[in-house]
């Protein structure tokens, strides 16, 4: 499943692989770790077996629209043939997601006299599996089990006619089950008995303890384990639990005709890297797992991640140089919060404040009163000075939202609103309901939109002079 000619980055694309192809018309699925890592609901087992790359089937297809004949196979047209009477293993993993998704299954092989046959059901994604068609022949099935885990099996069988094409995936009995059912298959190795003898197998997960090579057990042959060229001491079994680390493993297979040293079988364990990007403030520590860290600069630490393999984490740790800024702000008279701070009178003040990578941060405010003016008296006599009543401001002063008058009993008298600021002839005007008042004190209240965008509420007293 490693040879590739693309990246797969969606479902049904074992196109990308090299040799095994769709043999059924419902589409095997591709994961590779450099694209596509296949369905949300059914995720692999990681590490895989064998590299980077795996195939995913599906064993029928259940819930609103249940397809139970929804049968995936994978397969190849063989570059030579499977000869009659001649014993073959297909060795293979088969992996296992939650045990609701993956329940056992037999695992089934099947052969074909012509290429021809290969793909089958097209047109058809409910076809099932090829014996529902001329020209399929189950070959061998072997049954498998497991929950978020892969499991090596193999088949042997020696077939009646010649084979030149294969397909592997679930046997053909329909299913019935509440949830899809998904499966996947990885290390795919076909060859005559007599080659998988002088062939190293691995089992299990490599960053864990159990972790065996192996190749079979032959009747009247001794093994001997090698390590870098060097012998492994008491280490004569078909199968080798690897306690001794990373490195290049051969077995020699000996019996009375004389003796065959497999090909190596590189035993190297999966890492995965990740970098992190982290500032630290002047003065401080940063934590990084365990330890105390003062100074920027690279750091890498290596931790063990969920499978058991080696996690390689790189932090680069960066310097945030202190920050000064200037602002400058208006109130009125009162209380002004910023940060824990308050402020009632203008001034100039030094805050230090918390940045948004977490150091100080100084800001010199500059705090001033608005220009706010409000008349304390006016006369609406028509000589067209002081006749309205409104407020005046500086460039801060956007606009009056409202403004309301009252006499001394409490009554309104005006009600002005979205005015403009120093419009000397807009305002209340001494009247309510185009009567005159009587000279005298009144109350106000308005509501001023500043250049913030917020509103602030004014009130005072206003004499009204005749």
């Amino acid at each position: 499943m490693e040879e590739r000619t693309c990246c797969p980055v969606d479902r049904s694309q074992l196109n990308c692989a090299e040799t095994w192809i769709q043999a059924s018309e419902a589409t095997t699925d591709y994961l590779h770790t450099c694209g596509w890592m296949g369905w949300p609901n059914f995720p692999p087992p990681l590490p895989f077996p064998d590299g980077e790359g795996c195939v995913g089937f599906r064993n029928g297809r259940f819930g609103n629209n249940s397809t139970p004949g929804w049968k995936e196979y994978s397969g190849a047209c063989l570059k030579r043939p499977m000869k009659a009477g001649t014993t073959y293993l297909i060795r293979f993993y088969i992996g296992f997601a939650v045990a609701r998704y993956s329940p056992p299954l037999d695992v089934v092989f099947f052969g074909t006299p012509d290429c021809k046959n290969l793909p089958f059901g097209v047109g058809n994604p409910n076809y099932g599996c090829p014996l529902n068609g001329q020209g399929w022949m189950e070959m061998g099935s072997v049954p498998a089990a497991g929950v978020n885990e892969w499991v090596r099996r193999e088949i042997r069988l020696t077939p009646s006619v010649d084979i030149y094409a294969i397909a592997i995936g679930p046997d053909c009995t329909p299913e019935d089950s509440p949830n899809d059912l998904y499966y996947f298959l990885d290390h795919l190795v076909l060859a005559d008995e007599e080659a998988f003898g002088f062939q190293v197998a691995a089992s299990g997960n490599p960053c864990k303890s159990g972790f065996t090579l192996n190749v079979p057990d032959l009747a009247g042959r001794q093994y001997q384990w090698f390590k870098e060229g060097v012998a492994l001491v008491g280490e004569t079994a078909p199968e080798l639990e690897v306690k001794t680390g990373e490195g290049d493993y051969q077995v020699r297979v000996s019996d009375q005709d004389g003796c065959v040293v497999t090909p190596v079988y590189a035993h190297r364990l999966p890492r995965t890297e990740s970098v992190l990007h982290r500032v630290i403030c002047p003065e401080s520590i940063f934590a990084f797992h365990g330890r105390q860290l003062t100074r920027p600069g690279v750091y890498v630490d290596t931790l063990k991640g969920v499978n058991g393999c080696d996690s390689i984490v790189r932090l680069n740790l960066t310097p945030v140089q202190e920050q000064t800024d200037s602002v400058q702000a208006h109130i009125f008279p009162g209380v002004r919060p910023v940060g824990k701070r308050k402020f009632t009178s203008p001034g100039n003040y030094a805050i230090t404040l918390q940045s948004k990578e977490g150091c100080d941060s100084l800001v010199l405010l500059k705090l001033e009163y608005y220009q706010v003016f409000r008349p304390t008296a006016f006369s609406p006599d028509g000589d067209g000075r002081n006749d309205f009543f409104t407020v005046y401001g500086g460039k801060e002063l956007v606009s009056i939202q409202s403004l309301q008058v009252f006499d001394r009993w409490g009554g309104l008298v005006y009600e002005g609103a979205d005015l403009t600021p120093n419009d000397s002839n807009s305002g209340w005007d001494g009247r309510n309901k185009d009567k005159p008042l009587s000279p005298g004190l009144y109350v106000y209240q308005a509501i001023l939109r500043m250049d913030d965008g917020k509103d602030r509420r004014i009130q005072g007293e206003v004499t009204l002079v005749r």
